[in-house]
């Protein structure tokens, strides 16, 4: 699916000098706060040809570039069957899905891509109406370069049940990460609080003042140069393991973004993070029993793993 979207070029009046960024192209461009902030996240915003933060100030006659994706559709769910999903299980209450690389789970400003909804709605499948529009049913997410299990709630009651057990911590989240180097200790926990990251909108970072964030690994196989690692989450933050892993120095295989080698990414074929979600477990909503879900490795994980394991 491609989005339409406007271009618009404007220069920063004097009245809004010394105004955030954000706030300034919502008096400009006549979209809300948030939409802009979203715009800014998204990098559909450039200011005097530079990426700019949501927090950034501007200076009159500063040149904002702003990239609107149409109105009429930046978060509309297109019913579209994306190649790659697989069904692991269904029910009357859930969907538990295998997410692939290059989908997202919902859409998004500046995401023109494949989505779970979109999948889901192209399949026939009823979902959850709980939620806002473009995310109805969505109790969790996984980045669009992570692949694996994850649940969807096709009834507002287990959409309340998994919102709640996801907020309480007692879904049972691991995943296995192809990770630079060797952990010291080789297991451990990252208990580090993490924020947007303060000079890339795009990014998060260990601050200070950002959210609880718990992370557990443990070292499952260690090789020349890198290690494979099962997590569990106690937290969920965005890009938590992607985050946690670097502040280590020792980041995801492929996890460029958040600081990983170039050249070992390429040596053992991986575009994205080496990081898939491996197992869900929960109460289901409705029977109320102990259930687990796994997903195997997908290709590029599997033979970056061969790789890695024969580099001598």
């Amino acid at each position: 699916m491609t989005q339409a979207s406007e271009q618009r070029t404007l220069s920063v009046p004097d009245g809004l000098a010394g105004e955030r960024v954000d706030a300034a192209i919502a008096r400009m461009f006549g979209v809300s706060r948030t939409r802009a902030a979203d715009l800014i996240a998204g990098g559909l915003v450039r200011l005097d040809g530079h990426d700019v933060g949501k927090s950034d100030r501007v200076l009159p006659g500063a040149v904002l570039d702003v990239t609107i994706p149409s109105l009429v559709d930046p978060l509309e769910v297109v019913p579209e069957i994306v190649e790659g999903i697989k069904i692991i299980h269904d029910d009357d209450s859930i969907v538990v899905i295998d997410k692939p690389v290059g989908v997202a789970v919902h859409p998004s400003p500046g995401w023109g891509g494949p989505t779970v909804v979109g999948h889901l709605a192209g399949a026939g499948f009823r979902i959850a109406t709980s939620g806002a529009s473009e995310r109805q049913g969505i109790v969790q997410r996984l980045d669009v370069g992570t692949s694996g299990v994850m649940v969807i709630a096709k009834s507002e009651h287990a959409y309340s049940v998994l919102k709640n057990a996801f907020r309480h911590r007692t879904v049972d989240k691991t995943y296995h990460a192809l990770v630079q180097g060797h952990p010291d200790p080789l297991q451990g926990t990252v208990d580090a609080p993490i924020g947007r990251h303060p000079k890339h909108d795009y990014k998060f970072a260990v601050m200070a003042d950002g959210r609880a964030s718990v992370t557990h690994y443990e070292t499952l196989e260690a090789h020349r140069f890198a290690s494979l690692l099962e997590i569990h989450l106690e937290t969920g933050r965005t890009h938590q393991i992607r985050v946690h892993m670097s502040a280590l120095k020792h980041p995801c295989v492929g996890d460029l973004t958040y600081g990983a080698d170039p050249v070992l990414a390429r040596r053992v074929g991986l575009e994205r993070q080496g990081l898939h979600a491996v197992k869900l477990g929960f109460t289901h909503p409705d029977s109320g029993d102990e259930v687990e879900y796994e997903s195997t490795y997908p290709d590029d994980l599997a033979a970056a793993l061969e790789v890695i394991r024969d580099a001598h």
